[in-house]
């Protein structure tokens, strides 16, 4: 009886840790997510919560997901690959090079991570990620626009483009664009707190965040992003009722952005600003420009299968980064590693698509992260988007999302 009464109350301290623990994973959760507009530093502060995080889920029961499988199968492959790159640094050292490659691990694995917290309840962990997302983007949307129009601009704002607490404007502009359209899509359906008039001002800040970032891949970011939930809502999710709201939300939109674009324009430091950021810039054009610069690059990487290891390529020929994701990670990571990230994006593509084609609550969630993730791979040929820590998040909800829709039997591990 002894032992018995000592197992049975072994067993409830188990369940109450356990309990207790899940409890503050969420708050952690939230906490890490919500981080995520604060990348100043390496390591930034979205690394240290996600340790506290980690540490955490190990308490609170965490399940790995036999869905999420190919994902693990495609991070461990990455990682001896990058960690050989490292070693190839001619111009920068092999310890600066290895700390490079270990925030890349280390958020590629962020993903992996976040593909199995949502995969145990995609409706239920959506929501408190979206809620801590959506906050996060609200404050740096603010932030930034007060920076860019004089208050805090020497910390908020960077060449005269808001940047809040990113290093870099063409970051912070892109970190947007899943809250923003995450709101659309529940204005569009009136459906959720953000049916109404709070939802069109929530993005309507968003989306002024993205603009006085004056990054062009950001305001092509939002734009198509903002078109394909349109469109995946439109024809997917929306009654006969919804659909004709939609159109009339749709008129207003472009009523309101003509409006609103010719109000910006008006102003001679915005319009002048704008004209310089539309018109071809010296860095995109020539041997040496962002373009002339992506053909040499593919030339070098198919030189080098071992890759040249990262930031070398600044220290070549040309002076600066080839600003294409599926070049530079050939150079920072070798043909394998390389291969493994491209592989990464097209797959959590391939897994969202195919998704969506089924009803339910799964194809609801999906839609922002689609809309949201197609047009950041494309993005991703113009830019380096290797250290984005919101594009490894995205891909793994993704993952989740997807892994959390296919019969328990098969999910569980």
């Amino acid at each position: 009886m002894t032992a018995r009464a000592t197992g049975a109350g072994a067993g409830a301290g188990a369940a109450w840790l356990r309990s207790r623990s899940a409890r503050l994973l969420e708050a952690l959760v939230a906490v890490w997510v919500f981080c995520g507009a604060m990348v100043i530093t390496e390591p930034s502060p979205y690394e240290l919560a996600f340790l506290a995080v980690m540490a955490v889920s190990l308490l609170a029961g965490f399940a790995l997901r036999r869905a999420t499988l190919p994902l693990l199968v495609l991070f461990t492959l990455f990682v001896p690959f990058a960690v050989i790159a490292a070693f190839q640094v001619q111009y920068s050292s092999v310890t600066d090079a290895l700390i490079y490659q270990a925030v890349t691990i280390f958020l590629f694995f962020t993903a992996y991570w976040s593909a199995n917290y949502v995969a145990d309840a995609p409706v239920e962990r959506m929501k408190l990620i979206m809620a801590a997302y959506l906050a996060a983007a609200l404050l740096s949307a603010v932030l930034g626009t007060l920076g860019y129009f004089g208050v805090g601009h020497s910390l908020l704002t960077r060449y005269d483009r808001a940047k809040a607490f990113f290093n870099d404007p063409n970051v912070y502009g892109p970190f947007l664009v899943l809250p923003a359209v995450h709101v659309l899509r529940l204005v569009l359906l009136g459906t959720g707190r953000f049916g109404s008039a709070a939802g069109v001002a929530v993005y309507g800040v968003l989306a002024l965040g993205v603009f006085v970032s004056f990054s062009r891949g950001a305001w092509g970011h939002l734009a198509l992003s903002s078109v394909l939930a349109y469109g995946l809502v439109y024809t997917l999710e929306a009654t006969g009722r919804q659909q004709a709201r939609i159109l009339i939300l749709a008129l207003l939109g472009a009523l309101t952005l003509v409006v609103a674009a010719a109000g910006a324009l008006s102003v001679p430091s915005v319009r002048n600003f704008v004209e310089l950021r539309t018109q071809t810039q010296a860095y995109d054009t020539g041997d040496s420009g962002r373009f002339g610069r992506q053909g040499y690059a593919f030339d070098l990487a198919l030189e080098h299968p071992f890759g040249l290891g990262p930031l070398e390529f600044r220290n070549l020929r040309v002076k600066e980064e080839p600003h294409n994701t599926y070049v530079n990670v050939l150079h920072a990571y070798g043909w394998g590693g390389g291969l493994m990230l491209i592989a990464f994006i097209g797959a959590t593509a391939w897994r969202g698509l195919a998704t969506l084609p089924r009803p339910g609550p799964a194809r609801a969630l999906m839609i922002p992260l689609v809309a949201t993730f197609v047009p950041l791979a494309i993005e991703a040929a113009i830019i380096d988007i290797d250290h984005w820590r919101h594009f490894f998040l995205i891909g793994g909800l993704i993952w989740g999302v997807a892994a959390g829709t296919v019969p328990p039997t098969y999910r569980a591990r």
